[in-house]
Order: structure tokens, then sequence, then C-alpha cells
């Protein structure tokens, strides 16, 4: 219960009273006690001596009764002399609510006005996002500076008011500021004094947040897209107009959208010996999957890393069995049984697209990749470096196999881009007729012998060249050796 008298000097003083409730249904009612004709209400402002002194000497009335939760406002004349007492019940449990007392009925800035139409139409609806778009407030238009919109989102109900949604966020045990529930002090002196609230009360709007309710508020904007929502999932939203001067609210027509089902990820089925060039999109950062159902007990997975940087997830029927960022060439000799599922699963780690080469096979005795050296760089000599010829060398193996070396000229600010976006799977079919130098063959079944050294001539001095080597197995693939760029001497 809450006794208030209005010190207006007029005789009739206008008044209105908006009541919030904020969790369950309530009633409430305004009751007034007048005195007698001729008896004066006594000139102290003493709540309790008022009380009793209007009680003991006047008629009492109910003038205004609600039940229900939604917002309400009455609005009516005072006269001088009048006692009011307003009531509260709430017939379920505990509850919080808000009163909004003012002598000031004129100005009609308290409350935020709402559109003539003011659902929140649903223009948009991803897996992860959905846009919403409202029409503006007429309050924006005239108070721009002090107004804005806030949304809530959640995956239970739309809310009828704002401290509805703050009541619900509270519950669940989030801790907040002060309530911004008011209660009435026995007199009020100005007419926006019960309204004003400090900036650390306005901040619950702001900086709440909970995986019940999420808060944002974006000024005067009346569309917004909602981010980081999960697939296939129900969400309700409500949009909110405040007034940042007197926190008062007003609620536009909830709505809710149902984010689009995240589609199954494509799987593409290996088949044996069967090569698959694989490209991933390193800002999607998504999972490419390939399937292969095993024939034989033994099952050889071969991976050859062609750009970026990726990781390989295996499973098998459900299992993880390997996983493992690639680099270079990989190989993976798993045993299990007839007709086993294996999933494979391929990622870039990075941002930059990534590609790789992958291949399954049960014949690991005739492998698609060449015998591998055990380094795949390049080597060049600078004391053998001149004006126009430069020596390089690299290593070999035990089988024998075919090298081709390649040049390319190219300039100091290429150098980086030139060694980062080189495809390490990509053969000499993708270079130009002008830049191979030569074919050869060699092997040497000394493994401490088993280098070989080539001197390019016909270059310019001072020059930038880019030299490739290339290996070819039995199967004809070829393994790109890692670049070399080298510069020939300006002067000899």
């Amino acid at each position: 219960r809450y006794y208030f008298v209005l010190e207006e000097g007029r005789i009739l003083a206008p008044f209105s009273i908006t009541v919030t409730p904020c969790d369950v249904p309530i009633e409430w009612s305004i009751l007034v006690y007048k005195s007698p004709p001729g008896k004066a209400a006594p000139a102290d402002h003493d709540t309790q001596e008022v009380s009793k002194s209007h009680k003991a000497s006047s008629m009492v009335s109910t003038i205004f009764n609600y039940k229900g939760n939604s917002v309400e406002t009455y609005m009516g004349m005072s006269s001088h002399s009048a006692l009011y007492l307003l009531e509260f019940l709430s017939t379920e449990r505990d509850t919080h609510i808000t009163v909004y007392l003012t002598t000031d009925t004129t100005s009609g800035h308290l409350y935020p006005e709402l559109p003539a139409d003011p659902r929140i139409d649903v223009v948009g609806i991803g897996h992860t996002t959905v846009t919403l778009a409202w029409k503006h407030s007429p309050s924006v238009l005239q108070h721009r500076e002090s107004i804005q919109y806030c949304l809530l989102v959640n995956e239970k109900h739309n809310y009828k008011s704002l401290c509805a949604a703050e009541t619900a966020i509270r519950s669940s045990g989030m801790k907040l500021p002060p309530t911004l529930a008011l209660s009435l002090s026995p007199y009020l002196l100005e007419p926006q004094q019960v309204m004003i609230l400090s900036n650390s009360e306005l901040s619950i709007i702001n900086k709440v947040s909970s995986g019940e309710v999420r808060q944002v508020c974006m000024g005067t904007k009346n569309t917004y897209t909602v981010p980081n929502l999960s697939p296939s999932t129900q969400y309700y939203f409500d949009v909110f107009i405040v007034n940042l001067l007197t926190n008062a609210s007003a609620a536009y027509t909830g709505t809710f959208a149902r984010t689009l089902e995240e589609p199954e990820p494509e799987v593409t089925e290996l088949k044996d010996g069967k090569v698959i060039h694989v490209v991933l999109d390193g800002k999607k950062q998504k999972f490419y999957s390939l399937q292969y159902q095993a024939r034989h007990k033994k099952v050889h997975f071969t991976f050859q890393l062609c750009q970026g940087q990726v990781r390989v997830h295996i499973t098998r029927n459900g299992k993880t069995v390997a996983s493992e960022n690639l680099s270079g060439l990989r190989y993976f000799s798993l045993k299990g049984k007839l007709l086993d599922t294996y999933l494979v699963q391929l990622r870039s780690t990075e941002e930059s697209n990534s590609s790789v080469k992958v291949q399954a096979s049960p014949h690991f005795h005739k492998p698609l990749f060449p015998l591998l050296p055990e380094s795949l760089k390049i080597k060049s000599f600078s004391k053998l470096r001149t004006c126009r010829s430069v020596t390089i060398a690299w290593l070999g193996t035990q089988e024998e196999s075919k090298y081709c070396v390649y040049r390319k000229r190219i300039e100091e600010d290429q150098i980086w881009r030139e060694l980062q976006s080189a495809d390490r799977c990509s053969g000499p079919e993708s270079r130009h007729k002008s830049e191979k130098v030569l074919c050869k063959y060699f092997y040497d079944l000394n493994l401490q012998r088993a280098v070989t050294t080539e001197t390019i001539k016909g270059l310019e001095a001072g020059t930038l060249y880019l030299f490739d080597v290339y290996l070819f197995g039995p199967s004809g693939i070829p393994v790109r050796y890692h670049s070399k760029v080298v510069k020939t001497r300006k002067k000899c």
C-alpha cells in the first residue's frame, strides 16, 4: 500500500498513474479519501498523520481497479483535500512491478509512443541469423537523442514489457543492478522526480546478457540482424522503445521465427585407387567429408598437401582412428574388418584457401605417389653462382625416376607471393613451355650418393629466378620439390 497527496495550488489538478506488472498478473486499485465539505487537509508532511486524519474524518471510495498482467494507465483529476491510496495484490507469488506517478500529463514524453502498426516483421531467416524490421516510433522523430530501440531474444516466449524480461533474467540467477521498480515517496515534490533514474540503473538495458535472454540496443535503427543463433531453433523476438531519460518503455508486438536447418554436409564417395583433389575454403572453416567402404581388411589412405594448411580426421564406424595436421605427403595404414565404413573429414586451418589430394586403396604395394627422398628441398651453391648461371642440387631415391627442372624470372616484390601461392600438387602442365630447362632420369641404390646437380645456363646478370623440380613416379603423378629462389651475380 502507498499513500500520496498532490500538493498543487489549484483545487483540481490532473495526474496519471501507470503500472507495469513484471511477471504474474496482479490486481491494483486506487482509493481516495475525501474530507467533508469545509474541512481542509492538515498542513503537515507526516504521511501517517495525514492518513490518520483523513481516515478519521473522510469518505473513502474506489476510483479505479484492474486485474491482469498488461500495462495499464489511469488518468484523473485530483482534489486538493484528497488522500490517495494505491493497493497492489499478487495472488500467485512474489513479483515485481513498476509504478509511475506524474502530474505532468500534457508533455506526453514519459512513455514512448508506438506506431499505428506495432508489429515486428521477419524479413530474413538463415541458418544462424534472423533479420528483423519494425516501423519507427513517432517518439524517435521528436526526441531522437533520448530514445532508443532495444531487442530481446530468447527461446521460451515473448514478453509483454521490458521489466517482465528483466524479471525473467533476474529469476534465472543473473546479478542485476538495483531493480527499476520505484517506490512512491509520500509526497511528489516535482512532476518528474519519480521518473528520473541514474545511469547505473539504466545500464541494465545495455549490459545484461545471459543464455536465457539476450539483450541488445541499437539506437534508432529500425532493422537488425540477430547473429550467432543455433540452426533449426525457434526464437522469440521482442522490441522495446525506451526513453533514456525516464527509462519508461513501450513494447512492440512480439514475434517468433525458426532458424533454418543446417544442411547435411555433402559426402563424396572414395573409390579404390582414384585420386580426389579437394579445395577447402579457409574462411568458412567447414569440413569436407569423404566416405570409403572397405573391401579388404587393410586400407591405405594417402594425402598430398597441395596448398595452405589442412587438418585430417578419420573415423571408422564412428570411432576416431587418426587426427592430425598434414604436411607434404602422409600415409595412413589402417586395419579393420570387411565392409568397415571410413569417414575422412578435411578442414583448412588457415583463412586462405587450402587444397589436398586424397587416395584410398587396399593395395599398398602399388603406391600412387613415387618413392620420396628424405628431403624435398632444393640446394643452391653460392660459390658456383655466376652472372649467367646457377648450380642447384636435390636428393633422389633408390628408385629410377624422372626429374624435370623449370625456371621462372621474378621480381623482388613477387617472392613471397610466389612461394605462398605455389601449388605443390600441380605438375609441369601448369607451366609455360619456355620455363622448362630439362628432364633427366637418375637413381642410386646407395642413398648417401643419391644426389644430383644441375647447372642452369643462359641466365641474365643480377636477376632473380624461381627454380622448381618435379619428380615423376611409375604412376605418372608428379611431386613438386620446394621452390628455390636464387639471384645471379650482378658483376663477374
